[in-house]
């Protein structure tokens, strides 16, 4: 089996653990197409998540089923990241770029006014969006977000650099198990996570730290989860950051949780905060 093969087999075991309703459609854009999955409620308040760089909406396995009890889920996989959306049009040049890319979707599926989350890569994107288009943005949850209100740890770089200078399963097992301090419990997550190895992505954007004074002028009601034990930047810097540069959002931290297993490892205390701050 080649690892593209691989990859939609593992992909696609972890969404058949989604919602029986979820409706899996492609939004064209100047691009590519835009893969987002649909579930929840039709008449529930809009809530689109964006991932971390490389996990793709598969990442939302473990939250999907109680966001959806209340709120109608756009799960996108990113523009120029690894998954099934296709960056087949023009060029990712910089964060300009990804803000067309989402409005494009945004306008494309009527979502002016939605709830936004992200994680990590996904966390700075969404960041970035509400600060682009704060009336399309009703609320706003950054989990462990990276290179907004504080630099990346340098440790943590230099762990990543095996893997940026060539991914394969067995590093990105080491990177993962060095970040999180354990290997996932999720057999399939695992088995998914090696998978993405094999998988290239066009074009992740380099994240450069949003101007303070555009943060400071953000009206956007915003709730940072911050892991309590992620490797990937100083956690008590970036809290004391989203202070300072923030001051009406609210910060909390995730007892347990590492950076790259926030989504995914013991979801239940994650669940039950964004559930408060998103109704």
């Amino acid at each position: 089996m080649d690892g593209e093969t691989a990859f939609n087999k593992a992909y696609d075991a972890v969404l058949s653990r989604w919602p029986a309703d979820v409706r899996s459609i492609d939004v064209p854009s100047i691009y590519g197409t835009t893969r987002v999955h649909i579930c929840g409620p039709q008449d529930g308040p809009r809530l689109v998540l964006l991932p971390g760089g490389g996990t793709t909406s598969a990442v939302w396995f473990a939250n999907i089923a109680h966001l959806t009890r209340t709120h109608r889920v756009f799960a996108l996989d990113l523009m120029g990241d690894i998954g099934r959306s296709v960056h087949d049009g023009a060029p990712l040049r910089g964060t300009g770029d990804l803000m067309a890319w989402l409005d494009e979707v945004y306008d494309a599926l009527g979502l002016n006014g939605a709830q936004l989350c992200g994680h990590s890569y996904g966390a700075w994107i969404a960041l970035n969006y509400a600060l682009h288009a704060p009336k399309k943005t009703s609320r706003l949850v950054l989990l462990d977000p990276t290179s907004c209100f504080a630099g990346m740890s340098p440790t943590y770089l230099l762990h990543a650099a095996p893997v940026l200078l060539k991914r394969t399963a067995q590093r990105e097992r080491a990177f993962f198990q060095w970040e999180t301090g354990s290997v996932p419990a999720d057999p399939m997550w695992q088995d998914f996570l090696d998978s993405a190895a094999a998988v290239q992505r066009s074009k992740v954007v380099a994240m450069r730290r949003p101007e303070a004074k555009n943060l400071r002028n953000c009206t956007v009601p915003t709730l940072v989860l911050l892991a309590e034990h992620s490797r990937a930047h100083d956690v008590r810097r970036v809290a004391a950051g989203v202070r300072r540069l923030l001051p009406q959002a609210t910060v909390t931290t995730l007892p347990h949780a590492s950076h790259h297993s926030i989504p995914t490892e013991n979801p239940d205390e994650l669940n039950r905060q964004l559930t408060e701050f998103l109704t």
